[in-house]
C-alpha cells in the first residue's frame, strides 16, 4: 500500500543535525506511528512520506521553514531573575512554564542564558531554525479505520501506541 492522505504509517527514525550529532531516534521506543495528512510529523517529511511504501528507506534533510519553523526573535525576552518566582535558582537549560495575564495559554520557554540578574527567555521550540536530518525506513502502511479518521490520530495497533 502507497502512503496516501488517510494512511496510518509506522516508521523507524533517527534524526541528527547538521553536525552529525543525534537528536532522537525510535531505536529503543519502537516504530513511531501517525496518521498521513494530519500535520502530526513536521510537514517537510510529511510531504515526503507521500507515495512512500513499506520497507521504503530514504534520507531527507528538512529546511527550518518546513520542519519547527525560523528562529522568531519576538519569543526571545530578557528579564530581570527577581522577576521570575525561583530567580535566585534558575540555571541555563531549564524549562519553565510562562503564561501573560491577558492569555490563559501557558508557554514553556527555556533558560538560555544568564548573566548576572539578566535571565534569557527563549520561547522557540527547541529544534527551531534547526536542519532536521533524517534517515526513514517505512516499516507498515496500512488504511486508517473510520475512528482514527474521525479521531485525527492513530489508535494502539498492537503494541503500538499513539
Amino acid at each position: 500500500m502507497t502512503i496516501t492522505k488517510g494512511s496510518v504509517v509506522l516508521f523507524d527514525y533517527t534524526l541528527t543535525d547538521d553536525d552529525k550529532e543525534l537528536i532522537d531516534s525510535s531505536k529503543e521506543a519502537g516504530p513511531l506511528a501517525y496518521l498521513q495528512g494530519e500535520g502530526q510529523i513536521v510537514k517537510g517529511l510529511e510531504k515526503t512520506m507521500e507515495g512512500k511504501r513499506t520497507g521504503d528507506t530514504f534520507k531527507i534533510s528538512v529546511a527550518p521553514e518546513d520542519g519547527y519553523g525560523l528562529i522568531d526573535p519576538a519569543k526571545i525576552a530578557v528579564v530581570d531573575a527577581d522577576q521570575i518566582e525561583g530567580g535566585d535558582e534558575l540555571e541555563e537549560g531549564m524549562q519553565l512554564e510562562s503564561s501573560h495575564d491577558s492569555e490563559k495559554d501557558e508557554q514553556v520557554v527555556v533558560v538560555s542564558k544568564i548573566e548576572g540578574n539578566k535571565v534569557t527567555l527563549d520561547g522557540n521550540h527547541p529544534l527551531a531554525g534547526m536542519n532536521l536530518n533524517f534517515d526513514i525506513k517505512i516499516c507498515e502502511v496500512r488504511a486508517a479505520t473510520a475512528e482514527e479518521i474521525k479521531h485525527g490520530h492513530v489508535h494502539g495497533d498492537g503494541d503500538h501506541h499513539h
